[in-house]
């Protein structure tokens, strides 16, 4: 693929929880500014692709032990044996063959792989990298809703109430993730003729992710998340742009029913290297949502419907 790619991708997030942290609230930085960590962004990605029936090589399955029949995650290495359909990796000692079916898994081809295991221990910078998104809506709050459970306690003899639980969300919250894709990051590994790099039809399957994964994701937490925004700048193969969603805005409309906006403050930057630029694609809710930009020659589309919006 002869360009590189630079981005944001919007994830709104209303009465939702889009990335908790380990005691469930909204996760945030030391003062208090919540964000979504890339891993957030990925999950759904991998869960869409998986449900494509791709090889996804980083996600939770489970196994029944054989010893005891107990449900459990499988290992690194079980995991591997079970996509690729290996009897034993320890067996597997080619390791350009191990590298063949690690780059035939879309989430390694796209996000790279850290393999640690015996025999085969290999390192693969992703051509994706993703980085951490930040809320961008001032007014966010958290609310925590108390959840009454359908039974009691059954650890306790004398319990005579069922349990309560809670739920913590964000009543909303909007997050933009910049992301760059460097297509020559695997040019040693196509040397190596363990792949042939990365292709645009790869590229075409993560922008399929990055406009409609979290919005397919309905979990409970994630049933008020929804892809908002995407945005795709195509360049030559020499350019260099900054983190874009340091410069991406929300701006919630005073009166209920108009439409809230979108701020695209890097519209200065792209227009000072426009002639390193191919294109640059804008897809967002026209239904809730308008774009602030004077970005030139950008295609303004539907992230739902994906036609262009007139």
């Amino acid at each position: 693929m002869d360009k590189r790619i630079y981005g944001v991708i919007g994830i709104k997030s209303v009465m939702a929880n889009w990335n908790a942290d380990f005691e469930g609230n909204p996760k945030s930085i030391s003062d208090g500014k919540i964000f979504g960590s890339d891993k957030a962004l990925k999950y759904p990605m991998k869960k869409m692709w998986e449900q494509q029936a791709e090889k996804v090589l980083y996600i939770k399955s489970y196994k029944a032990d054989e010893k005891d029949n107990k449900l459990r995650p499988r290992s690194l290495k079980e995991r591997y044996e079970y996509i690729f359909e290996v009897q034993d990796l320890k067996q597997q000692k080619n390791s350009k063959d191990v590298l063949r079916n690690l780059f035939s898994a879309i989430d390694v081809k796209n996000f790279g792989a850290t393999f640690a295991e015996e025999g085969n221990n290999i390192s693969i910078i992703g051509a994706v990298q993703i980085a951490q998104g930040f809320n961008k809506y001032d007014d966010s709050q958290t609310e925590e809703q108390q959840i009454l459970s359908p039974f009691r306690d059954g650890t306790k003899d004398d319990a005579e109430q069922s349990t309560l639980g809670t739920k913590i969300v964000s009543n909303e919250a909007h997050y933009a993730y910049h992301f760059a894709i460097n297509p020559d990051a695997y040019a040693d590994f196509v040397k190596m003729g363990v792949t042939d790099g990365y292709t645009q039809q790869d590229y075409e399957k993560f922008k399929e992710a990055a406009l409609i994964s979290a919005t397919s994701f309905n979990t409970n937490s994630k049933i008020g998340c929804e892809n908002e925004l995407a945005v795709f700048v195509e360049t030559d193969k020499n350019a260099y742009l900054p983190d874009l969603a340091q410069y991406v805005f929300f701006k919630k409309s005073e009166n209920e029913g108009e439409k809230d906006t979108i701020e695209l403050k890097f519209d200065k930057i792209l227009n000072d290297v426009k002639d390193k630029i191919k294109s640059v694609e804008i897809y967002y809710n026209p239904y809730t949502t308008v774009i602030s930009t004077d970005i030139e020659n950008a295609k303004m589309l539907n992230i739902f419907t994906q036609d262009e919006v007139k």
